[in-house]
């Protein structure tokens, strides 16, 4: 069993940079990958990155690629997603997953947080 908490959303204006954590409970955390999807009000909820248990994968959505960077400290039980030149399309709750599987869909991912907002105005 892995519970995951969220944190550092906010608002941002277009152009800055949030972090965002992810704590995970739990002493096999480690054994884990990790991945941020993203909802935006009225549409489905959409992969983001995510990072293998030993942290030497990372795979991400194209429209975050070069922008944002997912990392994951594993004595500290935590990922991270850092997001840089955000734009306002970037706006939705952000929600942390944690899997015995590295993928990018939804359906493979089996612990999930309660989401962050981040909201990113023009």
């Amino acid at each position: 069993q892995v519970q995951l908490v969220e944190s550092g959303g906010g608002l941002v204006q277009a152009g800055g940079s949030l972090r965002l954590s992810c704590a995970a409970s739990g002493r096999t955390f480690m054994r884990y990958a990790m991945a941020w999807f993203r909802q935006a009000p009225g549409k489905e909820r959409e992969f983001v990155a995510a990072i293998s248990w030993i942290g030497d994968s990372t795979y991400y959505a194209s429209s975050v690629k070069g922008r944002f960077t997912i990392s994951r400290d594993n004595r500290k039980n935590t990922v991270y997603l850092q997001m840089n030149s955000l734009k306002p399309e970037d706006t939705a709750v952000y929600y942390c997953a944690a899997s015995r599987v590295l993928g990018v869909e939804l359906k493979t991912y089996d612990y999930w947080g309660q989401g962050t907002q981040v909201t990113v105005s023009s």
